[in-house]
């Protein structure tokens, strides 16, 4: 196998549609770092990695699309671009709808009884004891104890798209069971 000229764009993009894993790996090696730096323009460093990630997942599963004569390095510039945008909105709405819940709920919030041994705790706490072991652990790694699907999967020995998987569905699970709480428990089940 000859080594790749990742400057030929078109020789690149022909091999990475025959499927040919160490083109793909050069690729990857010599775009992800430069992807992840382009995104920290626009969310922080630890989604970065992830984004670069997805999108680099995104080309290999889509390598059958490519068209020779397009840029890969535009196309997966754009795509970090838009993630990024699309996160960084994704994040602005998530915190303007807490601030409105929080004012719709502050009175609650504020009285310490409402946080012992509520009904809410409870219910939430059953609703997560329920969930599949293997959604139940990923989700609480991610939620509560603040680890990234990365840091999930090296943990657990899985790809980092079974934890997104887990955790999707522990979230589906948890909004049709706490469907009459959701409003308060909004934080909780983002995505």
């Amino acid at each position: 196998m000859k080594e790749t000229d990742i400057q030929n764009n078109r020789e690149t993009i022909l091999q990475l549609k025959s499927g040919d894993e160490s083109v793909f790996d050069t690729v990857y090696t010599f775009y992800y770092g430069r992807l992840c730096a382009f995104a920290s323009q626009y969310v922080e460093m630890k989604d970065c990695e992830e984004i670069a990630q997805e999108v680099m997942l995104w080309l290999w599963e889509n390598r059958s699309m490519l068209i020779p004569e397009m840029s890969l390095k535009s196309l997966l510039f754009t795509m970090v671009k838009n993630k990024s945008l699309n996160s960084l909105e994704h994040t602005q709405v998530k915190h303007r709808v807490h601030e409105q819940l929080y004012e719709k709920f502050r009175l609650q919030f504020e009285d310490p009884d409402f946080y012992v041994e509520s009904e809410l705790t409870k219910v939430l706490a059953d609703a997560i004891e329920k969930l599949p072991e293997e959604y139940r652990k990923a989700f609480k790694m991610n939620r509560f104890d603040s680890l990234t699907y990365n840091e999930i999967a090296e943990i657990e020995g899985v790809s980092s798209k079974t934890i997104a998987y887990r955790i999707a569905q522990a979230l589906k699970i948890l909004r049709i069971e706490l469907k009459d709480y959701l409003p308060l428990l909004i934080w909780l089940l983002h995505y």
